[in-house]
């Protein structure tokens, strides 16, 4: 039979772990459309689908701007508009049901904490939307630190390490980016879990920037064997 370990700190990462995504992207999309509509008498519905005809094809990075370009408003003032509410809409997004469940059952009685990167406005909306804030000790937005704190950085886990008083084998991080989240954390000792969700669930990396264990889902996260012993 298997017993619980000494209390662990489990800390997420919150776009595409918690939540997918590109249902904010979409959100965004909307919102801007009916921007594009109200200025400039675009058909919002139809700007919507040009939108997110250009994310499929071309992926994330110039959207805005190729959409301007080929409807003749392009400006840098423009396109500055238009990422502005983009980024600071409210957005229409809910939980991954399994996190959702996940969250609920243990956040009375297991140390939770959520470092997310990211702009602070667009952040700080998403955690309002998804109704977040009272399962986690503390909520990290890593840009609030200033950018050289975002992640690989471990300047959010070392204050979370100092809070909890335990040691970085005690710590275990869920996220989603084999880019960024697991290198740092790796290199110390802490335990890392990859959710192969989202845009770069498919995305291989070297050893030393994947994370030591990979779930398709949070439901799967108990079952992984760091968090029992014999």
């Amino acid at each position: 039979m298997k017993n619980f370990v000494r209390k662990k700190v489990i800390i997420f990462d919150l776009d595409e772990t918690l939540y997918s995504e590109i249902d904010y992207v979409i959100s965004g999309f909307k919102v801007v459309a009916e921007y594009l509509e109200c200025k400039y008498k675009l058909i919002d519905k139809k700007s919507f689908q040009s939108l997110k005809a250009i994310l499929d094809k071309d992926g994330r990075g110039k959207v805005f701007d190729t959409f301007l370009q080929r409807n003749n408003i392009f400006s840098q003032t423009e396109l500055k508009k238009c990422l502005s509410i983009y980024r600071s809409h409210q957005p229409n997004i809910s939980l991954y049901n399994s996190a959702k469940l996940y969250l609920k059952k243990n956040y009375k009685e297991k140390s939770l904490y959520l470092v997310t990167d990211g702009n602070k406005i667009t952040q700080e909306k998403k955690i309002k939307s998804l109704n977040i804030e009272e399962f986690f000790k503390k909520i990290f937005i890593t840009h609030r630190y200033g950018t050289k704190n975002a992640k690989p950085s471990l300047y959010c886990f070392e204050i979370i390490k100092k809070i909890e008083g335990c040691d970085w084998a005690d710590m275990i991080y869920i996220g989603d980016d084999p880019t960024k989240d697991f290198v740092s954390l790796n290199e110390v000792g802490a335990h890392t879990v990859r959710l192969l969700k989202g845009r770069l669930s498919k995305k291989r990396v070297t050893k030393v920037f994947d994370a030591k264990y990979k779930i398709n889902d949070i439901e799967e996260l108990e079952k992984i064997p760091i968090f029992y012993e014999d």
